[in-house]
This record gives C-alpha cells, structure tokens and sequence, in this order.
C-alpha cells in the first residue's frame, strides 16, 4: 500500500476520533448537553447560561449556514422523537453582516455538512426555515410572512418539521417541510451565525422551553403530561419556571397576601410556597375529586372549590376556608363548575348544566336557589365578576366561535368583547380593573365548545376598556393552563401552567435550570 495514503489514512482517523472526543467531552450548559462551533470557524464561540434569569447567551463566528455546509456556534441537547422548542431571541447589537442569524436548529450530526432543519432569523429580519435533506445537499428555504421576528419555536413531528415565528405580542406565522429524515435521536439546539468569518456576533435568548408533546394518537382529554408552574410579567412578557412536576398539575390561584398559589392535582388541592417553591396538601376534608375550578373570595379568606360526586350527577360546589377545613356543599346538583366569587362575598357564579345546556348560573355563597342568567343555545362558561362588581365575563360559543362575553350581573346586557379570531376561554381580570387574560385556541386544532390539554395556545392581554388584544404568552397547554383566577395581588404578574413529558427529559431541562 502507499505509504503517503497510509499516512494521510492515520491523520484523517485521528482528526476524526480528536473531534468525537471534544464533542463528547463538551460541558452541559443550562439545560442543555454540550456547545461547540460547526465548521472550521476562525474564532471560537461561545455559549453560556443565566441561571437568575433563566437566559443564554451566545457569541458565535461562522462564514454562513447555507450552501452545502455550515458555519456556526451551536448549543445542543440530544433529543428523540417528537419535539416542540420555544424561546424569546434577539441579536445583540447593529452588527456587521445583515445576515448574521440566530434561531433553533436539528442536525442529525455535528459535521458541518449534516442534514438539518433550522428556524432562523437574519439580520435584516428575514425569518424562514431552512433545510438541507441530505449530507452535504444544497440548503433550500421557506420564507415566513413575519419580519424581525423574534419569537422562534421548532416543532418536529415525525419528519415534519415546522417554523412557528412572531413578533412578541403577535400571533403565530407558520410555514412547514415534510419528508425530512434526521434520524431518531437528532441533536437540537439555540445556534448563532456572524454570516463572516472575521466577525464574532451575539444573542441573547430568554424563555428557552425544551418540549416533549403528548405522543401522535394519545386518548382525546387524557391529562397524563408533567407540568411547569410558570410566572409572568405581564408588562415584559419576562416568563419563570418555578416548579416542575412529572403529573398535571392545574389552574393556579394567587392568594390575596401574594405569597402562595393554590392549584389541583389529581384530585387534591395543593398550597404552594413562593418563597420556598415547595408545594403542601391543603385539607379539604373528605372531598378529594376537585377539578381545576377553584376561586378565592375577593377578600382571600375562602376558596370554592368544584368535585367530582357521581351520585349527584358530576362536578358540585363546595367552599371551604383558604387555610383548610371541612369544605360545605354550596350546588345541589351537577354538573356545576366554580369560576366566579362576587366582590362583597355574597354570591358564586358557575357553569352549569341543566337539561343537557350549559348556561352560567348563579348561587348564594351560603347555598340556596340557583339563578339562571343566560339561556343562549350553546355553550356559556367561564363566568367572573369584575373587581368592581358591575360586570360578569364569560365565555360563549352562541355565534359558532368561542368568544369572550360580558353582562351585568343580573344576566343583562350581553354582548361581546372579542371579536372571534380564535376560540377564546376564561377571562380574568387584574385586581386593579384594568386588564384582562384570556386563552386562546387555534380554530385549525379545536372545536368551538372545546378546551382540551395539550394544544397550541395564547395568553392574550386586553384592555378591559377596550383595544387590540396581544399575545403574551405562547404555550403547549390549554385545558388547565389558567382556568381560574391567576393574577398577582399587585396586578402585575400572572401565574399559568405549560406542559410537557417530564419523563422523557429530566426534570432540571423542563425547569430550564
């Protein structure tokens, strides 16, 4: 054999084993496995994380992630099957290259001419999705509609994988590629691209959610996904997670002295601790069917709570001290779901159903004779007072479109507030009267008179005086997310509920911590 083609033999052997070695010896940073650059980059770059501020930062170098191979920083996680990968990012700086990029990327390896599916941003604010489909293939591109966008999250399901891009407080602009074949295990990550080899740009990117959504076929309604306690402010968009459990864990309310949420979780009532992020059974007695329809008095001394008792024909109201105790039977008859407590403490407003119609009804806080206040064909739901008192909201899907509605609190005066974009649940208004949050489904993934878990939704802010509603919030969830009352005391922050398989990926990846 030649011996100048055995040597280069050797080198090329060794250089191959040198560059598995780094890779497999790259540090994990925040919630994910390892970074590195791709490609012969002539400055390296670098990736780090902010564990106050849950946040990454990335400086990266790179000639371009086009043509038939690639040139970048790239922060990592090993990833199986189906995903769904969510962050907040922005390019640092006026820059050089008006295509420098950031985004979210698949690679099925870390060879720089890899096949992979990339969620990207530019510079200059074109945002599409890139693809190369084989090994060392020409990339190819679908543009978004969106410019600048600054909302990016990838989705793979199977070997389809899909751009969902934003400007904050916009809707979702979607574009897709099929036929895509990565692999199984596929390395996913946050990547950022100088588009020069003599530049080093970078990036910042906030709110990083790693999602492993419920599987193609799972049972309809069947709440089996782990869950993430999340924060907001509501001015910023700024999002926390503050706990993360491998069950559903639901509809968390903000006591009044703004130190603990109260949820549900398989049947239970949950206290927990904001300070020490840690979650206590709260007594309620022998009733321990209680769903996600549960609401604080305005003075914070009582909560209501809604459970299961099949004898009496489903859900049934009860109230009992926020502290705990022996909850007291409020509804006589099911199905009849808690959602608002009057201001001065003398009255609950519910959804119930009476002669197969869902209307919103309303009751005595001590019990007594139900009061019906809307009898429109259809489904009414979600019914809360305003801080004021001079307003009930609700839900309804009377027009073939779930819309938020309001009335007096005599079931007068009807009308509706939103316009019916989407299909919009459970209206909550801040303490100080001045805003509302909602959630809103896409009419593509669900029926009107449906609020199932695990889908595509908003958190959308409204003026309660009217106006656009924007988008504050982009989430896997819905059915549990934010049912109840969920506001800050202060009416600054919000508290809701993101899910995703805790088991498939520890529980450190989902808290992002």
């Amino acid at each position: 054999m030649n011996r100048k083609f055995l040597v280069s033999l050797c080198w090329g052997g060794l250089l191959v084993l040198l560059s598995q070695s780094v890779w497999a010896q790259s540090k994990a940073v925040g919630v994910f496995d390892g970074q590195g650059d791709i490609g012969s980059v002539l400055h390296a770059g670098t990736s780090t994380f902010n564990s106050a501020h849950q946040s990454y930062a990335l400086t990266g170098s790179g000639t371009n992630i086009w043509g038939t191979a690639d040139e970048f920083q790239f922060l990592w996680k090993r990833i199986k099957g189906d995903f769904i990968v969510y962050t907040r990012g922005n390019l640092v700086g006026k820059g050089v290259d008006p295509h420098r990029k950031i985004g979210w990327m698949a690679r099925a390896s870390l060879d720089a001419n890899s096949p992979q599916v990339s969620a990207t941003v530019h510079g200059d604010g074109l945002t599409s999705l890139q693809y190369r489909r084989t090994v060392g293939a020409t990339t190819e591109e679908n543009r978004s509609a969106v410019s600048g966008a600054d909302i990016i999250q990838l989705e793979r399901r199977g070997n389809t994988f899909t751009l969902w891009a934003a400007k904050f407080g916009e809707p979702f602009q979607v574009r897709e590629v099929t036929d895509i074949n990565l692999g199984d295990e596929v390395y996913v990550g946050l990547f950022v691209c100088a588009h020069n080899k003599d530049v080093v740009e970078k990036a910042d990117f906030q709110d990083v959610r790693i999602t492993i959504p419920a599987k193609v076929g799972a049972p309809s309604g069947k709440m089996d996904l782990g869950s993430r306690l999340e924060l907001m402010d509501v001015a910023t968009g700024k999002r926390d997670v503050i706990f993360t459990a491998p069950n559903s864990i639901q509809a968390p309310n903000w006591t009044r002295n703004g130190k603990t949420l109260i949820y549900n979780s398989e049947g239970l009532m949950y206290s927990f601790d904001l300070a020490r992020r840690r979650p206590a059974v709260l007594n309620t007695g022998t009733i321990k069917e209680n769903n996600n329809d549960h609401v604080l008095a305005f003075d914070g001394k009582m909560i209501g709570l809604s459970s299961t008792v099949r004898e009496l024909g489903g859900s049934i109201i009860y109230t009992v001290p926020v502290s705990g105790g022996t909850p007291k039977q409020i509804t006589p008859k099911g199905p009849s779901y808690l959602h608002g407590w009057s201001p001065d403490g003398k009255d609950l407003v519910f959804c119930g159903s009476r002669n197969n119609e869902f209307d919103v009804y309303k009751i005595p806080a001590g019990g007594g004779s139900e009061i019906r206040l809307t009898d429109a064909k259809g489904l009414d739901d979600g019914p809360e007072y305003t801080p004021d008192g001079k307003y009930i909201y609700f839900n309804s899907n009377r027009t073939g479109t779930m819309q938020i509605w309001r009335m007096k609190p005599d079931g007068s005066n009807q009308e509706a507030v939103t316009k019916g974009e989407f299909h919009d649940w459970f209206a909550h208004i801040s303490p100080d009267g001045k805003w509302m949050v909602f959630l809103s489904f896409l009419k593509e993934e669900v029926e009107a008179g449906a609020h199932p878990p695990y889908k595509h939704v908003y958190l959308r802010l409204m003026p309660v005086a009217g106006g656009q509603p924007k988008v504050i919030a982009y989430v896997y969830g819905g059915q549990g997310s934010i049912n109840t009352p969920s506001w800050s005391p202060d009416s600054k922050r919000i508290a809701f509920v993101s899910n995703t398989d805790v088991q498939a990926i520890s529980p450190a990846d989902v808290a992002g911590k």
